[in-house]
């Protein structure tokens, strides 16, 4: 077949995330079993217009907005002749229903929803309720491909059946360790995403300060980068929080570092509005360590409750700085954590995933006798 793949970013964009990586590993093997791919997608400062990345060819038009406006003109107007789209929504949709007759696959790693209150000011926060509400409405035939069961049922809620919905969950690509690593000497806790509010960053520092108390030794460390503004005011919280000294913003590290950093650590906390799934979750387990975590959909479902960490049963500061305290008090309960995260990280591999997504696109084909 021949396939589009429709995404705001692509992995080459210093934006791009855990969706793209998801996207580009789905994507080679769809190449490794003679699929050819494009992937249109927006362009960033100094990125080429074209250019082949895994054997897939990366198209880029306009910037993060305007590319959904020009997605339409490159699908009708272009030399290329598509078997497939690959709708990928990212709050908004390239709303292919409407000018794509081909067979479609909606790919979405989480429900917006409230994070449109998080991420944007009123009344853009209200209009793209609005517009996701229309938009499900629209799509409510397609086939729907997400990472975790918990959006499935985010999805159900929208008036998307069940039944045209697939989980396939998301490995981790690094290897994981075979022995239980050492330990900074002191309670260290980290943080590891886009330092953007619907992360939760505010209350995970929340949480810490209030660790700290206990804890006088203890350390948070924040992995990520964010914009300038919104750094000045994580800082200025520490400091109101008088924490500051307790806290290191690492900003942007390599694998290797983000890693090693995850090794030293004791537990990894997360309290993201929402997620798509939670990599950070398992690649903290590959590495022995344990999250603590707000229940939320995709986060629920990389965590498993009790044995690789902890699913709160309240969202809120409080709560996290009162587990992570019981499991610290708790050694033994802690070490079999850490085993479990190490037995949990090996069970789910790329080559057995990446089967699942060549088998919907081939149902995809078969049924639409393409």
């Amino acid at each position: 077949m021949n396939i589009l793949i429709l995404n705001w970013r692509d992995i080459k964009n210093p934006a791009s995330g855990g969706a793209e990586i998801i996207t580009l590993q789905h994507a080679k093997a769809w190449v490794k079993n003679n699929h050819k791919v494009i992937w249109l997608t927006a362009g960033f400062k100094d990125s080429l217009k074209e250019e082949y990345v895994e054997g897939i060819k990366i198209v880029r038009f306009g910037n993060s907005l305007s590319v959904f406006l020009l997605a339409p003109f490159y699908y009708l107007f272009s030399k290329e002749k598509f078997d497939l789209v690959i709708d990928e929504i990212h709050g908004l949709p390239f709303f292919t229903p409407l000018y794509v007759r081909k067979p479609k696959i909606a790919f979405i790693h989480e429900v917006a929803s409230d994070i449109w209150d998080y991420m944007y000011p009123f009344p853009i926060n209200k209009i793209g309720k609005i517009i996701e509400k229309v938009y499900f409405y629209l799509y409510r035939d397609l086939q729907f491909w997400t990472d975790a069961p918990s959006t499935i049922d985010d999805l159900e809620k929208f008036g998307i059946k069940r039944a045209n919905c697939i989980a396939i969950p998301c490995p981790i690509k690094n290897k994981t360790l075979k022995v239980l690593p050492k330990k900074e000497e002191y309670e260290t806790f980290i943080f590891v995403s886009r330092l953007v509010r619907m992360k939760g960053v505010e209350e995970v520092i929340k949480a810490f300060s209030i660790i700290q108390k206990e804890k006088k030794k203890a350390k948070l460390w924040i992995v990520g980068q964010g914009n300038k503004k919104y750094l000045i005011k994580l800082h200025k919280i520490t400091k109101d929080l008088g924490i500051e000294n307790k806290v290191k913003f690492f900003g942007y590290v390599n694998e290797k570092k983000k890693l090693e950093l995850m090794r030293k650590a004791h537990i990894l906390l997360h309290t993201s509005v929402k997620e798509g799934w939670g990599l950070v979750v398992l690649e903290a387990a590959s590495q022995a360590t344990p999250s603590i975590v707000y229940n939320v959909s995709g986060l629920r479902d990389s965590v498993i409750n009790n044995k690789t960490g902890i699913v709160l049963s309240e969202n809120s500061p409080l709560e996290m700085a009162k587990e992570s305290l019981s499991l610290f008090e708790d050694k033994k309960k802690y070490m079999e954590f850490q085993r479990d995260c190490l037995r949990s990280s090996q069970g789910l591999k790329w080559d057995d995933v990446k089967k699942m997504s060549l088998k919907l696109i081939e149902v995809i084909k078969n049924k639409n006798n393409l």
